[in-house]
């Protein structure tokens, strides 16, 4: 096994195979990536169409001399195990040493830490331009699904690429007519018109904006990409390179269902299934789809937008089949997705947006802009907002509530509970006096009774009256703060003060003013980080008081990789060390 993989420890090792040693190199890739993503899990279809077109870019051009830029990183594997890294998918040991995205900490052929999508050309673009004004001599190679083009930011940099450039750029367009699900807008009609011409269509977008271009049928046959690279190395202006590949090409699960098989958990080789148990109890995310599938159901008005990320509220093909006309992916574009939620609300529907909190970071205009400013009823359940959630450096959630909750007009709500979760959802919905962002808990579902209303915005819950020391534990630190007051109560026998403050974005004066009669200590709990976060209001309220104000959350640092629970106790946010400085200032 690995005959050829284990001969290749850079780049200059695949330019001495021959074209049936090529082809053996791409199933031992193949093979390494089965081993990795079999026990860890990881991008399974876009790693498995890319690998012929990868290991004919590293046989074609010289890198780091020439540049290789990835957009999103979804298909980088192949050229991490040609880059020195082969040991991260083939060797258990090593599996911890590759994060899974382009790194330049693991690697000089790595430019950019990239995770989020439709970047790669617009990156290229500065590669190239700096290159020139530096008189330097080299090739920059953009690599870009086909998905991701419906990124506003992928067609800028096209529209740069084709108007202010003369030089060398070679953008590698990966069409293999998926995004993340579906793919969604109308570029793709031309995409298929150009696939179906042989790329000899008279309508091409690509030339539209001032490109070359060049079309090659045969993104998996490595020596047509060969040939298709060698043509156009050292080229002098800005070129389109558009292959047509098979994603998940291998494994004919992942061909039959590219959505579910776009990224995956680890799971059987034979059978497909996942080898992660469940312990099969319910789930924010299933709780939240739910309540999308009953409200369309009763309310015509209702919609859900989204940018190409129906999972993040667990919608399934089926589901959005279902939902018909109330449901509309705009493609990988947030920007589009909220805009188009503030236009929807203005004309009386009632959108509902849903992604993943680290892709809305892309839209803090749109929402301070076109919802806020004019204070449109949106709303915006955002996923993995938990510093347990999704723990790449790209993919943090934990910024979301310092970023979002400082918008004026913006009511950000935090459930604790199921019942608050769909309580929340319901009164977002209908209402019309606020636009509003609910955070999705990340923590195991919990039960408690929820108020239905929260038209007086900012009022804090008081869940349980106690003295001394009031707790105001965020939403699904809220469990954890339970937890911190019944340890309080057996190790100093002190009866605090539980509150659910279910508002990150602003504070119940009243209560705070009450806390003063009959308290000496605040400790705030939020899953985010301190700066500019809920704490940090608090305690500039308590500032010119008697009361001892003391902030959980973590530092504002990108993490990466981290053990959740360990990172807790580096920064003495578990249980034990707030009972310590309980302890040392009672």
């Amino acid at each position: 096994m690995y005959n050829v993989l284990n001969k290749i420890n850079g780049p200059e090792d695949v330019k001495k195979l021959s074209l049936e040693e090529l082809n053996e190199l791409a199933e031992d890739i193949r093979e390494g990536l089965f081993h990795r993503l079999t026990k860890i899990g990881g991008h399974f279809g876009p790693n498995f169409g890319i690998v012929e077109t990868e290991i004919a870019m590293h046989y074609v051009f010289d890198s780091p001399k020439d540049k290789f830029v990835f957009d999103v990183s979804h298909q980088s594997y192949p050229h991490k195990m040609l880059t020195g890294r082969k040991l991260g998918y083939i060797d258990d040991a090593h599996f911890k040493e590759d994060s899974g995205y382009t790194n330049p900490e693991e690697s000089e052929h790595d430019l950019f830490n990239v995770g989020h999508t439709s970047t790669s050309i617009s990156l290229a673009t500065g590669l190239a331009k700096a290159r020139d004004l530096l008189g330097k001599k080299e090739n920059v190679i953009a690599l870009i699904g086909d998905g991701s083009l419906s990124g506003g930011e992928a067609l800028e940099g096209l529209n740069v690429a084709g108007s202010e450039l003369n030089s060398n750029l070679i953008i590698v367009v990966n069409d293999n007519q998926q995004s993340i699900s579906e793919t969604h807008g109308g570029i793709y009609k031309n995409l298929k018109e150009l696939r179906d011409t042989k790329g000899n269509a008279d309508n091409n977008m690509f030339k539209a904006m001032g490109l070359d271009y060049i079309y090659e049928e045969n993104g998996n046959d490595i020596e047509a990409m060969i040939r298709v690279f060698e043509k156009v190395k050292d080229i002098d202006h800005p070129i389109v390179v558009h292959i047509n590949t098979l994603k998940g090409k291998g494994y004919q699960k992942a061909i039959e269902d590219k959505e579910n098989w776009h990224w995956v958990l680890p799971f059987d080789k034979e059978t497909g299934k996942t080898t992660v148990s469940f312990d099969g109890s319910e789930d924010y995310t299933s709780i939240a789809r739910e309540y999308i599938m009953n409200k369309a159901k009763e309310d015509k008005a209702f919609m859900v937008i989204t940018p190409n990320m129906p999972a993040s509220v667990g919608l399934s093909q089926k589901d959005r089949e279902a939902l018909g006309m109330q449901f509309v992916d705009v493609g990988i574009a947030e920007e589009q997705a909220v805009a188009m939620a503030a236009g929807a609300a203005k004309q009386g529907a009632k959108p509902l947006v849903v992604t993943n909190t680290t892709f809305m970071q892309r839209c803090y205009d749109q929402i301070s802009h076109d919802v806020c400013i004019n204070n449109s009823p949106v709303t915006i359940l955002l996923n993995y907002t938990s510093f347990d959630g999704l723990t790449d450096v790209t993919h943090l959630g934990i910024f979301g509530l310092s970023a979002f909750s400082n918008i004026p007009n913006l009511v950000v709500l935090c459930p604790s509970s199921k019942e608050e979760l769909v309580s929340m959802l319901s009164w977002s919905v209908d209402q019309k006096e606020h636009p509003v962002m609910i955070m999705l808990p990340g923590n195991k579902v919990t039960s408690r009774n929820a108020d239905t209303s929260y038209d007086v915005i900012h009022t804090f819950k008081v869940e349980q009256e106690g003295e001394k020391v009031a707790i105001l534990a965020l939403g699904d630190f809220y469990q954890r703060g339970e937890e911190l007051a019944q340890k309080m109560k057996e190790t100093f026998h002190v009866q605090p003060t539980l509150i659910n403050p279910r508002f990150a974005s602003g504070m119940d004066i009243k209560l705070l003013e009450q806390l003063k009669e009959n308290h000496e200590l605040i400790i705030t709990l939020e899953d985010g980080i301190l700066d500019g976060g809920f704490g940090q209001k608090i305690a500039s309220y308590y500032g010119d008081s008697n009361i001892k104000v003391k902030n959980y959350g973590l530092q504002k640092h990108f993490y990466d990789r981290y053990d959740p629970e360990e990172l807790l106790k580096q920064e003495k946010m578990d249980t034990q060390s707030i009972l310590e400085y309980i302890k040392s200032v009672l």
